[in-house]
Formats: C-alpha cells, structure tokens, sequence
C-alpha cells in the first residue's frame, strides 16, 4: 500500500491522527516529569533549552536512519535551505523556546488545553495568508467558546478568580508561532519529500536551541540517569513519529477534513497529565476542556453542502 492511499483511506487517517496526537499529548506530562528528575527550576531557560535541544537532535537523527533504511535520499539539497531554516525557525526553534519556558511555569493540564489553540490560530492565520480563505461567524462562534475554554481551566479550584501568569502567555505564543509553523510545513511539503522536510527543520532548529541554552547553562549540564535517558528518548521519538505521521496526513487531505483530529491533544494530555502527575480534574479543568474541545470541533466542522476532494 502506497503511502498516498494509506493517508487518504479512513483508516489510515484516523489511525494516524490518533497516534500522533496520543503522542504529542504523553509529551505534557514527560516534559514535567523530566524537569523533576533533572531538578530544571524555572528559571534555569539555559538548561531547558539545551534539553530541548538534545531532544530534537535525537528526534531528526531517528527520522534521517528511519528514511535512509526505507531508501529515500536525504542529503541535503541547496536550493532547499532558505526554506527549511524559515521552517526551523517557526516551527522548532521559537516554538519551543516558548514552549519549554512556558511549560517550567504552568502544569500539564494547563499546557495540554491551551495547546488546543493552536487550532484556532491556524484558522485565523489561514484566512489572512490565503485569499480563498473565507472566514464565517460559525468559525468565529468557534474561536471565543474555545478560548473562553482556556479562560476558565485557568480558574483556581473553587474560586471564580482566573490564575493566569507567565507561563501561560508563553504557552499562547507558543501555539501562534507553531500554527504558523504548521502552515509553512505544508507550503513547503508540496515541493519536498516529508521525512526529508522534518528531518532538516528539526535538525536546524535543534542546533539553535543547543547554542542558546549553552550560552549559560553549558553544553552538558545534565547527569544522566536510566530513568532520564528513556524519557529523553521517548519524548525525541513522539516528536519524529508524530511530526511525520500528522505532516502526511496534512500532505494527502484537505485541512478542513483532517484539523478536527487535533482535540484529541488536549484530551489526551489532560487525562495524562492527571494519570502520570496526579494533578487535580477539578470541575474548571472538565469545563474547559469540554469548552476548547467544543470550540475546535465547531470551527473544522465541514459545511453541509458536497465538496469535491481534489487532494
């Protein structure tokens, strides 16, 4: 079975959505949990972000042996580096720079609701970069009861009082830039090979981590444990299968067919992150999930009239 109509059969699209975003929402917790076993404090950035570098290095390297075993070409091509340093830049370097931070200042189940965002961000960042990009108060309607979503998980149990600080906002801006990054990954998809296109973003983007963090926190600022090596591991290999996973689904189908998939992250991350981190499901954390679901589903949610699938 080709990998085209493997990603355009139903199965294969909801068995790859499902992965990618059961993975993308277990990184919430390990992220935490790894900060804990290597006693990073929140504001030691050098150190996260060295980490976050090791971790995209490893994840480009496994997707590199990945393709090469398959046979595919992955020497680096000239005429694509301008791209892939603009790609590395949104969708690696930034974003995670944001996210890492931001992470060391908020939960997993916060981070995992508000990367429901990202959804929305697209949405709007779709309609101005693409003029047959409509934009309907249906996608509006969508947008405010998923952010009000955001609005109330950051409630403080019990208290109608919103608890919303830095770590938050870096979160948000975290999930612009990476819809922004999703964006160009899918321009760029269209001229280069998938495996090839992660593989060289995370690549760039993971060096620019490293050098940055390594400015203050050093180049080896970790000791090591079994314990840390799995979930540094783990957390590099869901970034390269869910990277690739969900950039063939974007590749083969239809946005609009396929975005819906994405409120499974912060479903997943939330029962996760009260699995592994025994945080608390208090009553503003159902309700804002329930909300950032609800406002994701409402604004992917496919006209009724036929469309034909030119994909």
């Amino acid at each position: 079975m080709t990998a085209r109509r493997f990603f355009t059969h139903p199965f294969g699209i909801l068995a790859a959505a499902i992965v990618a975003t059961f993975l993308w929402g277990s990184a919430f917790p390990f992220i935490k949990l790894s900060y804990e076993q290597l006693q990073i404090e929140s504001h030691e950035i050098g150190e996260q972000l060295v980490f976050a570098g090791y971790r995209f290095f490893l994840s480009a390297c496994m997707i590199f042996i990945f393709f090469r075993l398959l046979g595919q070409k992955m020497t680096c091509r000239k005429e694509t580096i301008p791209t892939l340093l603009s790609l590395a830049t949104f969708q690696t370097f930034l974003q995670y720079v944001l996210f890492y931070i931001g992470m060391s200042y908020s939960t997993g189940i916060q981070g995992s609701i508000i990367a429901g965002t990202t959804s929305f961000f697209q949405l709007l960042l779709a309609h101005f970069m693409y003029k047959d990009d409509s934009f309907s108060l249906r996608k509006g309607i969508g947008i405010i009861i998923g952010f009000s979503g955001v609005i109330v998980v950051n409630m403080t149990k019990g208290v109608l009082q919103i608890d919303f600080g830095i770590g938050e906002w870096l979160l948000i801006a975290a999930m612009f830039v990476s819809a922004y990054g999703n964006i160009l990954a899918r321009n760029a998809s269209m001229k280069m090979e998938i495996g090839y296109l992660t593989a060289y973003q995370m690549l760039f983007g993971s060096l620019g981590l490293f050098i940055i963090g390594s400015f203050s926190a050093g180049m080896f600022p970790f000791t090591f444990t079994s314990t840390t090596i799995a979930m540094l591991v783990y957390l590099s290999f869901l970034s390269a299968a869910g990277f690739v996973l969900w950039n063939n689904v974007m590749k083969y189908n239809k946005v609009g067919n396929v975005s819906m998939y994405l409120f499974l992250i912060p479903v997943f991350g939330v029962f996760l992150s009260s699995m592994i981190l025994n945080e608390s499901l208090h009553m503003f954390v159902l309700i804002g999930l329930a909300l950032v679901t609800a406002g994701i589903i409402i604004v992917n949610r496919a006209r009724p009239s036929v469309q034909k699938d030119n994909s």
